[in-house]
């Protein structure tokens, strides 16, 4: 293993699918969420920051033209050749059909953008947005990031998601039956979360026709009410070695085939509360690594059919 990759990372894979570095323009679309606007919550998740986690989005005051131009005559545009736009806070697919059409054709607008990919919730995937994401199919690569976060059901109702489990099923065999790719997302450190919980979740996912997956850790930011819970010593921020030996958990039984497109999640240097090592990144992605080649741990490694 000594020189190969022990887990499958992004950057390889989409030099294998699209011939050379490819990078992502995150774009903020003005989208809302079902979670925030009333419909079926007005708080969002519990560690969800007030800008849906688009705070490091450069460009979001500007159109969604505007702001992919301005990515790609930025020094981060000058760094690749290919490019897939990827709207990323909040809800991306919660508007009418015709608005949604609007607002992804305004990103599709350079030859340079060979793909498009859309963070959602699974509540909010339906054929016809289905019909949509893959009417782009033709002439660009589609993804779909889906929120899971956990498959505790239990858990879900606490960081308030309002979205169940059989929810995230049928949203990820409607997007397969139109052949999108589905990138889901899994949460490290959930408030009452045990070890069976990271084991059933990553159980669910392998059981899922999911092309990627983003593990993160829980992390708390200002104006949340993960933030609250945590000033009233409701919960307790998880340590970098928790973190570290049940991401290697999640890692060495996950399917082999899976990309893992993040293992750190990035909060803002001036919004994070706890927990501090969040901010160093290299601790996280070092001390991986290192943790899995003295241990002689891959992708894999104890995935069994179930």
């Amino acid at each position: 293993m000594e020189n190969q990759e022990r887990y499958k990372h992004l950057n390889s894979y989409y030099k294998s699918k699209f011939g050379e570095r490819t990078l992502k323009i995150c774009i903020d679309a003005g989208f809302t969420c079902p979670n925030r606007d009333g419909s079926l919550s007005s708080c969002g998740c519990i560690f969800c920051s007030e800008k849906g986690s688009g705070e490091l989005i450069q460009y979001s005051a500007l159109h969604i033209s505007e702001q992919v131009l301005s990515f790609l005559n930025s020094y981060k545009g000058k760094r690749a050749n290919k490019f897939i736009v990827y709207f990323q806070n909040f809800t991306n697919t919660y508007d009418s059909i015709e608005n949604l059409k609007k607002k992804y054709d305004s990103a599709l607008i350079d030859n340079r953008v060979v793909g498009i990919s859309i963070a959602t919730r699974p509540d909010c995937i339906t054929e016809e947005i289905a019909k949509l994401l893959s009417s782009y199919s033709e002439n660009y690569d589609v993804s779909v990031e889906l929120g899971l976060q956990t498959s505790n059901d239990n858990i879900g109702k606490i960081i308030n998601r309002c979205y169940t489990n059989s929810q995230f099923t049928k949203a990820v065999n409607i997007l397969r039956k139109y052949n999108i790719e589905v990138i889901t997302h899994m949460m490290i450190g959930l408030p009452t979360e045990t070890f069976e919980d990271i084991k059933n979740t990553i159980e669910f996912i392998n059981k899922h026709d999911i092309k990627g997956i983003k593990i993160h850790s829980t992390y708390i930011v200002k104006n949340t009410i993960l933030a609250d819970m945590y000033y009233k010593k409701q919960y307790k921020p998880i340590t970098l070695e928790y973190y570290l030996n049940n991401l290697s958990y999640a890692i060495t039984h996950l399917r082999p085939d899976i990309i893992i497109h993040r293992i750190s999640g990035d909060a803002p240097k001036d919004l994070l509360v706890a927990p501090e090592w969040n901010l160093h990144k290299k601790w996280v992605l070092n001390g991986f690594e290192k943790l899995l080649i003295e241990q002689n741990l891959w992708q894999g490694k104890y995935f069994t059919l179930t």
